[in-house]
């Protein structure tokens, strides 16, 4: 690494944490891809395993021998590291730093929703999860149940947001996802993953619903599952695009769980069975 310590935060190297918005990054270098933040040892390590190239980081002085951050920082070589204090870094990037630790690294293109589906055998699809917490724990748990992808409607929040990629543990870098292109509904794309042979599956509160426990859908040689927004649900034409609707039983007259829980909880049961 290139160790350099802030004496001025205007400085231009130091713009594209202080004066951009995170979706502002997404788009910093259109037509080509913009960049992301990583925080945190472990999630900066697994972006690096990943592949993805660092632009820089800015770390708090004080962390700099921690084993952690150390064995990353070491692998930075030739990329600037900004150093300060934690005070000093909360005034650049407007937070207090978790770990005070934070990569810059480029975006690069992910395949396609159809390229996705190819091979897969298990895919859950978001729509209108705009909750970027919600978003990084339904990767974890993707990543760690067995399914294949995850594809996002276009108005769903980025799993490389910071927050997103720190709460999925770096799972964002390890799990294929993609969004639909913004013309492409989710009942479209659910009805070409039908024509492919997947048995599609909507999470949602309603009276067709059948229970979660489906040997039916678990026996699914190829199953998309569709959860939607805690606020919205799905949108109807997206529930009538599906086979079947499916509801998690529950007791003390509690309605749902957080989509996050229940995404869990339905990759769980419906994980591909011989």
């Amino acid at each position: 690494m290139i160790r350099i310590p802030i004496t001025d935060l205007d400085l231009p190297e130091l713009a594209l944490y202080r004066e951009r918005a995170e979706s502002q990054l997404m788009h910093c270098n259109e037509p080509e891809p913009g960049c992301f933040i990583a925080e945190s040892p472990k999630v900066i390590g697994r972006a690096l395993d990943a592949g993805f190239e660092p632009i820089s980081a800015v770390v708090d002085e004080a962390q700099t021998g921690e084993r952690e951050t150390a064995e990353v920082l070491a692998r930075l070589p030739g990329v600037p590291v900004y150093t300060a204090s934690a005070a000093v870094l909360k005034e650049l990037v407007g937070y207090k730093m978790v770990r005070g630790l934070l990569c810059m690294f480029q975006r690069r293109e992910n395949p396609g929703p159809a390229q996705m589906a190819a091979g897969a055998s298990r895919i859950v699809l978001l729509e209108r999860v705009t909750n970027p917490t919600n978003v990084g724990a339904i990767i974890r748990s993707a990543a760690a149940l067995w399914v294949d992808a995850v594809i996002l409607s276009a108005d769903c929040a980025d799993p490389y947001y910071r927050r997103a990629a720190r709460v999925s543990m770096g799972n964002v870098f390890a799990l294929p996802w993609a969004y639909l292109p913004a013309n492409v509904s989710c009942a479209d794309y659910i009805r070409s993953l039908r024509a492919q042979g997947f048995t599609a599956a909507a999470m949602a509160l309603d009276e067709r619903a059948v229970r979660l426990g489906s040997e039916e859908l678990s026996r699914a040689e190829k199953l998309v599952i569709v959860m939607g927004s805690e606020g919205e649900g799905l949108r109807p034409e997206t529930i009538e695009a599906c086979d079947a609707t499916v509801m998690i039983p529950m007791s003390r007259e509690v309605d749902s769980l957080n989509v996050a829980a229940a995404s869990a909880v339905a990759m769980w049961e419906l994980r591909k069975r011989s």
